[in-house]
C-alpha cells in the first residue's frame, strides 16, 4: 500500500454448476491463498457462487436462496482476510432477477453492483433470466441483518488509501459501446474490476486482451478482469479462465488459459492519479455516485511487477528497432522542415567522435537525403583540442568521410590559448574555465562557419545531458536546431546501434554488368567501414574530452563525474513522466537495479540528479528548437515549464530520510529471519520426536 501500490488478484475457482456450497468452499480457499500472496483486492468471476452456466436453473428458488447463504458465509470468511473481495451471484429483487457482483470486506457486505448490458445474441441468452440493474443505488434487504445498496453508480473507496476508488462492471459491460467503467472513472474510480464469464472461441483471447488493455489506457486506470473457467458446463461452449490485469494500457499479468490460474500483481494508484492530473482533457461527471468505504490494513506492498531499468528503451528487439526507426524519422523530418523553411544552403555539425555528435550527423544525412540534396552540403567540423585522443579523432574523420559529408578540421589550441591569455587563465589550471573556454570556442567556430556558408548549426546535446545541466552555457548548449534535445542518452546508444546494424555488407550480383558490380563492391566497402566506425564509437567511453589525455587515453569520463546515465535516465523518467517522490523513485530503482548497483550508489546519484536538475534549469529555459520524440521532454516551450530558481529543498530533505527507512526495513527483515529460524528449530524438534 505504500508509495501508492496496491496488490490485486484475479481468481478463478473450479466450480460445480448449481452447487453454491461447493463453490463457496473453493472461493474461500482461494481467498486464503490470495491472502498469503498479500493481495488486498480480490476479484472472482461472474456468477461464480452458482456457476454461470446454470441456465433455467436460475429460476429455482432453492438455488437462489442457497447462493445468498453462500454469500453470507463468504462475507464471514472475509473477516479474516485483509482484503476487499468481489464475487458474483444471481439475486432476486422486487420480482426480477439480477446478475450482480457482491462486494465484501471485513465480514460485511458493502454493496451489490448489477450488470448493465445483458447479452442475448449468438450463444448468449441472459435476457431469458436477468434484467439490467438500476443506476442509482436502491436499498436491498437480503435478510433481517443485511440491508445493502444495489446499483451501478457505487464507488468503493479505501479509507487508508484515499486514491484507491474501485468501480465494478460485469463481462458484457466492457464489450458495449457505453461501458459503465467510463462513468465510474470520470467519477473518480482508479481501479475497475470486471467479473466475467467469457467463453472461448478461436482468436477471442486476443480481442479480449485488447479490450482490457485499451479500456485501462482510455480511462487511465487499473483494470482487473476475472473470468470463468474449468468447471462451467461445456454443453455448448468452453470457458478458459482467461484472467487479465492491466494498468494504463499495459498488461501487467495474464493467466494461461484452460487451467484456472490465479494471477497477482501491483497496481500503481499514485502513478495513475498523476497521469490524470496531467491530462487536461480527462473529464469528470456530474452524476452522483454513492461512496461505500472499507478498511484495509496499512502494509508495505512487496513489488513483483516488472520495473524496467531502461524505461526509454523497449526490451524486445523488434519493438526496439521499430522505436529507433520511428525516432530517427521524427528527428530527420523535424530538421528537414527547418532546413526548408530557412533556405539553408548548408548544415554545420561539430563532430567529436562521440555518440551524440554521431547521431546528429546521421540525422542530418537522413534529412539531406529526404530533401534530395547532395551530402556535400553537410559541413562536418572536427575541432581537436587539449583533450582529444587519437581514437576519437580518427573515428570522427572516418565517420565524416564514410557518410559523404564535407570534412573540415579546425584545431582550437591556438585560439583557446590566446583567449586564456586575454582573460588571465593559467593553462595549467584545469578548472571549469579551462574546460568551458574550449567548448565555447568550438561553438563560436561552428556558428561563424554557418554564417559564412549561409547555413545553420545542428545541435548535438541529448536530453540526459540537458536534465543534468552537463553542457557549457552558450557552448555545446547552443545551436540553431537541436535534433537530439529530447533523446535520452540510453536511447542515443541504441539509435546509433540501430544504424550500425543497418550497414549490412552487400554481395554483388553475378548476373549484372561489371560497372554495377563495381558499384556494389564500393557500397559494401563504404558501409562496412561505416559500421566498424559506429561500433567503435559505441565502445568509446562518454566524455567531453576537455582535459588532457593520460597515456593517450580519455582521462575525463562523464559517468565517473555525474553518475551512470542508465540511472539518471531512470530517475528522469519517473520524475518528469509521473511526478514520483524521491522515496518512491529510490525504491523502484533498488528493485529495478538489484544486483547492479548498491543502495548507497543509487542514493548518491539520485541526490546528484535532484541537485543538478533544479540548479541547471536556467540552461533549459533558453534551449534552441528541437523535435519531441517521446513522452518525456525538457523543452521550455512544451513539456517542462519550470522556473529557473525553484528550490529543491523538499526533495532533498526527503532523501535525507532514506537511510532511516532502509534501517527500519533491515530491522524487520532481521526479525522475520529470526522468527523463521525459531520456527524451523521447532519443526525439526517436532519431527525428531
Amino acid at each position: 500500500m505504500n508509495h501508492g501500490f496496491i496488490r490485486v488478484a484475479a481468481l478463478t475457482p473450479k466450480v460445480r454448476v448449481a452447487d453454491p456450497t461447493y463453490n463457496k468452499e473453493r472461493i474461500c480457499e482461494l481467498i486464503s491463498a490470495a491472502e498469503e500472496e498479500g493481495a488486498q483486492v480480490m476479484v472472482f468471476p461472474e456468477l461464480c457462487i452458482t456457476g454461470y452456466t446454470c441456465g433455467d436453473l436460475f429460476y429455482q428458488e432453492l438455488l437462489l436462496s442457497e447462493a445468498k447463504e453462500a454469500l453470507f458465509d463468504i462475507a464471514s470468511c472475509s473477516e479474516k482476510a485483509d482484503a476487499v473481495i468481489f464475487v458474483g451471484l444471481p439475486l432476486e429483487y422486487n420480482g426480477k432477477l439480477y446478475n450482480v457482483a457482491a462486494v465484501v470486506c471485513g465480514g460485511a457486505i458493502l454493496g451489490l453492483v448489477p450488470k448493465t448490458h445483458i447479452p442475448n445474441y449468438n450463444e448468449f441468452y441472459e435476457h431469458r433470466h436477468f434484467v439490467s440493474g438500476p443506476k442509482e443505488p436502491v436499498p436491498v434487504r437480503l435478510d433481517d441483518d443485511h440491508i445493502v445498496p444495489m446499483g451501478t453508480q457505487i464507488l468503493f473507496g479505501c479509507r487508508q488509501m484515499p486514491g484507491l476508488k474501485i468501480g465494478v462492471e460485469l463481462c458484457e459491460d466492457l464489450w458495449a459501446p457505453d461501458p459503465p467503467s467510463i462513468g465510474l472513472a470520470m467519477a473518480g474510480a482508479t481501479l475497475i474490476v470486471n467479473l466475467s464469464a467469457s467463453d472461448e472461441t478461436t482468436g477471442k483471447d486476443m480481442y479480449r486482451r485488447d479490450l482490457v488493455s485499451g479500456q485501462s489506457a482510455r480511462l487511465i486506470c487499473g483494470y482487473v478482469y476475472a473470468s470463468a473457467g474449468d468447471g462451467e458446463s461445456t454443453q455448448d461452449v468452453v470457458y478458459s479462465g482467461h484472467n487479465l490485469i492491466a494498468e494504463n494500457g499495459i498488461v501487467l499479468a495474464e493467466s494461461a488459459r484452460f487451467v484456472n490460474e490465479s494471477i497477482y500483481t501491483e497496481i500503481d494508484i499514485q502513478r495513475l492519479r498523476e497521469e490524470r492530473r496531467r491530462m487536461s482533457t480527462y473529464g469528470t461527471t456530474d452524476a452522483v455516485y454513492l461512496a461505500a468505504e472499507f478498511n484495509l490494513g496499512e502494509r508495505r506492498t512487496e513489488l513483483t511487477r516488472f520495473v524496467d531499468p531502461a524505461p526509454f528503451v523497449p526490451g524486445k528487439k523488434a519493438d526496439r528497432e521499430k522505436r529507433c526507426e520511428e525516432i530517427f524519422m521524427i528527428q530527420a523530418m523535424g530538421l528537414k522542415k527547418r532546413l526548408e523553411h530557412t533556405g539553408s544552403r548548408a548544415a554545420v555539425v561539430g563532430i567529436s567522435g562521440g555518440l551524440d555528435s554521431t547521431l546528429a550527423l546521421l540525422v542530418t544525412v537522413k534529412a539531406f537525403d529526404l530533401l534530395e540534396k547532395d551530402r556535400s552540403g553537410i559541413v562536418a567540423v572536427t575541432m581537436p583540442g587539449f583533450g582529444t585522443t587519437d581514437r576519437t579523432y580518427e573515428n570522427a574523420v572516418s565517420l565524416i568521410r564514410s557518410l559523404g559529408a564535407t570534412f573540415r578540421e579546425v584545431n582550437i589550441g591556438d585560439a583557446v590559448r590566446i583567449h586564456f591569455r586575454d582573460i588571465g587563465q593559467d593553462e595549467s589550471d584545469h578548472d571549469v574555465t579551462y574546460e568551458n573556454g574550449q567548448a565555447r570556442e568550438r561553438t563560436q567556430i561552428l556558428m561563424d562557419i554557418a554564417n559564412k556558408l549561409g547555413g545553420m548549426v545542428i545541435g548535438t546535446g541529448d536530453m540526459s545531458e540537458l536534465a543534468l545541466g552537463w553542457a557549457t552555457y552558450n557552448g555545446d548548449h547552443m545551436s540553431m536546431y537541436g535534433v537530439n534535445a529530447s533523446v535520452p542518452k540510453t536511447l542515443v546508444r541504441h539509435l546509433v546501434r540501430y544504424y550500425a546494424d543497418a550497414c549490412v555488407e552487400k554481395s554483388p550480383n553475378g548476373d549484372v554488368a561489371e560497372t554495377v558490380m563495381r558499384r556494389h563492391y564500393a557500397d559494401a566497402c563504404v558501409e562496412k567501414n561505416l559500421r566498424d566506425v559506429l561500433l567503435d564509437i559505441l565502445d568509446t567511453p562518454v566524455s567531453p574530452e576537455l582535459l588532457p589525455p593520460e597515456d593517450g587515453e580519455i582521462s575525463q569520463k562523464t559517468e565517473d563525474i555525474v553518475g551512470p546515465y542508465e540511472l539518471h535516465d531512470f530517475f528522469l523518467y519517473y520524475v518528469l513522466r509521473f511526478g514520483c517522490t524521491p522515496k518512491k523513485i529510490y525504491r523502484l530503482a533498488k528493485y529495478a537495479f538489484a544486483g547492479t548497483y548498491s543502495n548507497e550508489t543509487i542514493e548518491k546519484w539520485l541526490r546528484t540528479f535532484y541537485r543538478r536538475f533544479f540548479s541547471q534549469q536556467f540552461k533549459r529555459s533558453c534551449l534552441p528548437d528541437g523535435p519531441k520524440v517521446g513522452t518525456v521532454a525538457v523543452s521550455p516551450r512544451g513539456d517542462l515549464r519550470m522556473p529557473s530558481d525553484a528550490s529543491a529543498r523538499i526533495w532533498l530533505d526527503e532523501l535525507d530520510t532514506l537511510q532511516e527507512d532502509d534501517a527500519a526495513e533491515h530491522e524487520n527483515e532481521d526479525k522475520l529471519d529470526t522468527l523463521d529460524k525459531k520456527l524451523d528449530a521447532v519443526f525439526k524438534g517436532f519431527m525428531n520426536g
